[in-house]
């Protein structure tokens, strides 16, 4: 196996949290002119997030939470990508990370079931934890 293989989930996570952020604005703007908000009404902080529904405020909420679990998923894959590590487990790890992040995002942005949305953002952090514990179990027993 190739170390450069674990970018291939490393990337889909970046687009995973491009398609969320498209998604975001998408439902931002429309909302924004269908209900006619004017620059005032935005120019509170908080204000759009006080008065957005759901299908509005849950893709900016699913955004926040890709910049949270998964930033420590991008410093891993540096780390084992740059020590040479990368291996068949940890990119099959990875690919579950993703799997299961996607699955979160795609509940949190529509019908939001929490304890399904619970479940999977467990297991994709899971999959985080696995990778974190076996590269540094690897470190400091060398």
């Amino acid at each position: 196996m190739t170390q450069d293989a674990i970018f291939s989930p490393f990337f889909a996570t970046v687009f995973l949290t491009l398609i969320v952020w498209v998604y975001m604005y998408i439902r931002r703007i429309s909302f924004i002119t269908s209900t006619k908000l004017s620059q005032k009404d935005l120019s509170v902080p908080g204000t759009l997030a006080q008065i957005s529904p759901p299908n509005v405020s849950n893709p900016s909420d699913n955004l926040k939470n890709l910049f949270e679990i998964p930033i420590i998923f991008y410093a891993l894959v540096l780390y084992l990508f740059i020590t040479n590590q990368v291996d068949a487990v940890y990119v099959n790890v990875a690919w579950i990370f993703v799997v299961f992040r996607a699955l979160h995002s795609a509940v949190h942005c529509t019908f939001n079931l929490i304890i399904l949305r619970f479940y999977l953002y467990l297991f994709s952090t899971l999959a985080v934890w696995f990778i974190a514990i076996r590269a540094a179990l690897i470190h400091f027993g060398t």
